[in-house]
Formats: structure tokens, sequence, C-alpha cells
């Protein structure tokens, strides 16, 4: 096993920054996930790492060695593509088996003796079979790709990449081509193998779901640097930025522009009727207010502030209802509320913004404010 570091990673297309001066570390046994929108260069990054894209400039490190002019087969990595990228006319015996056939080490001796093979057939055996064993892959062993289901297929790819034994495990989006419930399946089976194994894990993903149920750390990217770096939990009850905010939650949070209006040493932030305490200066005119749609209530609590709006649109999902309120005309408020909740078009709502959930952001920075 190894950790992975990156410092200052740049990658560059022409006039395209793809990667801008990337830091990273992850740490030896950590699942990291990469997440952000597409073009935000979290594949380019884990190219970068496999060896499969060259850096700008800038160094990577598995364990203590920069390997940016090491070839891909001799980083000690795996990687597991979002395509499968499954020979067809192969079994999944020898799909699993055949980067261990194909590696070969030096002997010493003159060509045509000059290597030799790295792994005896009955150490390819082994491997094969325990990580077949592993992934329930024992009983399709002679199946070929075209006789798989699309889970079976990732399967089959993850334990071409087990069977190697790496240092790193490089994911790129490999559950985004299975339907829902096997999203949901295969998921639960990577981070039970993560678990087993314990290899240094880099995810890549657009979900957001993957990244907060997968990761033990998650970096979110943006135009190819990463503005936030931590824990799930980190990650959504303090994002840095607005971007972040509204990125990570589904749906997104509720962003409010209010004005900061001061009372001796007192201040709030007004608009649409609302009065929101501070608990000091922000230091600027305005303030974003940014409110999850999970933390705005039905009931009134201790400490909350009302806001009545008008039901325009009410989406029925399978274990809550989503109801988007019109507060004036150009503003809306999105809230989940429990399924069985009967909200009519045109009808008239109060709601209660939790205050001990509300975020605060800079108008002009787009950066969290401490309040």
């Amino acid at each position: 096993m190894a950790s992975v570091t990156l410092k200052e990673l740049t990658k560059e297309f022409k006039e395209v920054v793809a990667v801008n001066r990337l830091d990273l570390e992850i740490k030896d046994k950590e699942f990291l996930v990469l997440v952000g929108p597409s073009g935000c260069g979290k594949t380019t990054a884990l190219r970068m790492i496999a060896g499969l894209e060259e850096a700008t400039s800038g160094e990577i490190l598995i364990g203590d060695r920069v390997v940016n002019d090491v070839s891909p087969k001799d980083r000690d990595i795996a990687m597991v593509f979002q395509n499968y990228a499954l020979y067809p006319h192969m079994s999944v015996y020898d799909n699993m088996s055949f980067g261990l056939r194909l590696k070969r080490v030096p002997t010493g001796k003159p060509w045509p003796l000059n290597t030799r093979r790295a792994f005896s057939k009955q150490e390819i055996d082994r491997r094969v079979n325990e990580a077949a064993r592993l992934l329930g892959l024992e009983n399709l062993l002679q199946r070929k790709p075209k006789q798989l289901s699309g889970g079976q297929r990732q399967r089959v790819a993850l334990g071409r990449a087990i069977v190697r034994e790496p240092k790193v495990f490089l994911m790129d989006e490999p559950l985004s081509n299975l339907d829902a419930k096997l999203r949901v399946q295969t998921r639960a089976e990577l981070i039970k193998l993560h678990r087993r194994l314990g290899i240094t894990t880099i995810y890549v993903t657009h979900d957001q779901v993957e990244a907060m149920t997968m990761g033990d750390k998650i970096a979110v990217m943006n135009a190819g640097k990463i503005v936030q770096f931590g824990t799930p939990e980190e990650i959504y009850k303090k994002p840095k930025t607005i971007f972040v905010a509204g990125f990570v939650g589904s749906p997104q949070m509720n962003f409010l522009n209010m004005k900061v209006v001061s009372s001796g040493t007192q201040f709030h932030a007004e608009n649409l009727g609302l009065r929101i305490p501070l608990k000091s200066d922000p230091k600027s005119e305005h303030v974003i207010v940014g409110i999850r749609p999970e933390h705005i209530h039905l009931q009134q609590t201790e400490r909350c502030v009302p806001i009545t709006g008008t039901v325009y649109f009410a989406e029925k999902l399978m274990s809550e209802t989503v109801i988007h309120l019109s507060i004036d005309a150009e503003k809306n408020l999105v809230i989940k509320v429990p399924y069985d909740l009967s909200a009519r078009e045109g009808e008239r709502m109060q709601v209660y913004l939790d205050l001990d959930q509300i975020h605060f952001f800079h108008p002009d920075t787009q950066e969290r404010i401490e309040l």
C-alpha cells in the first residue's frame, strides 16, 4: 500500500488549463473521491496519476517515489475504466489474468532470454480465483463478456485490477453505465471491498451521492482547481463557497440575496419579509443566505423564522415530496416535506427556516462567512 501526493500538478492543453496547480495528499489506505461537474479536470488529474497523460508541471508521488517519468506499467497502480475495457473474445478468467500473463521481469541474460514471466501459472490461478471468490464470479470464469450483465462486467473489470495487487486503485466513474439499482448494489460492494483490501483508492465521479457515501475524504473540483477538501460531513455542513454549497445536496441549497441592516451593535439580514439575526458584523452591505431544502420545516421550532409563499409545483418522489414555493416574482424556495403531505398548486403555505442551519456567503468573493 502507499500514499499518493500531488504537488502543484498542472496540465495544459494549448490555451486551456485543465488542471491548475493541484496540491493533494491521499493517505495510505484512504478512499478519496474527486467530485465535480463535467470538464472540471478530475479525470485529467486521474490520468496523470496513472501515467496516461503527461503533466505540464508539478510532481506526482506514489509512496516516497516521484513517478512523473515512470511508465504506467511500472507505477504499481491498477485502473478501472468507465467503459469496462474488457476483451470481447476472451473469457472472464482470461480477461482477469491477461495483465499477469503479460508482465515480464528481466533475467540479466542475453536476448532472447533476457526476460521471463513475472508470475507462474499457479500464482496466476491463485490470484484470479481469490478475486473471483471475493467478487462472486466463481461460476462465470469461462463466460465471455457478451454473456454477462452490466454489473457482472463491472465486477470483472474490478477483478482484473484486484489481481494485480497494486499499491493504488484508480477508478474513473466506474458506475456511470449501470442502472440505478445496480449502481446502489455495486457502490456497497466497492465500499466493502475497500474495507477488506485496504488499498489506497482514488475514485472520480460527478455523482455527489457516490461521493458522500463512499469517500473517507472528498476533493470538490471546479475549473481545474480543488475548491474544498475534507470529510463528507465537513463538505455538507460547512461548504466553503457558494459553488460547493450548491453542488453538494439534492435538491441544491436555496440562496437568498439579503441586505445587512445594523441597529447599534445588532446586525440583521433582511429581504422578502425575512429578518435573520447575525451574530457579528459581516463587513459587507449584503450577504447571500443559504439554506438546504431539508432544513426548512412545516412546524415552528424554537429558533426559526417564518416565510410565506405560493405552491407552484410539487414533485412526488418515493420517500418525500419536493415543493417549489414562489416567494415573489423572481425568487423561489425549494423545500422537502413528507411524501404524504398534500400540496395543491396555487395554495399559500407558511414554512420556517431553521436558524441553526443557515449559511452565509460574501456576495463578491462567494466565500463562506463565519457568523
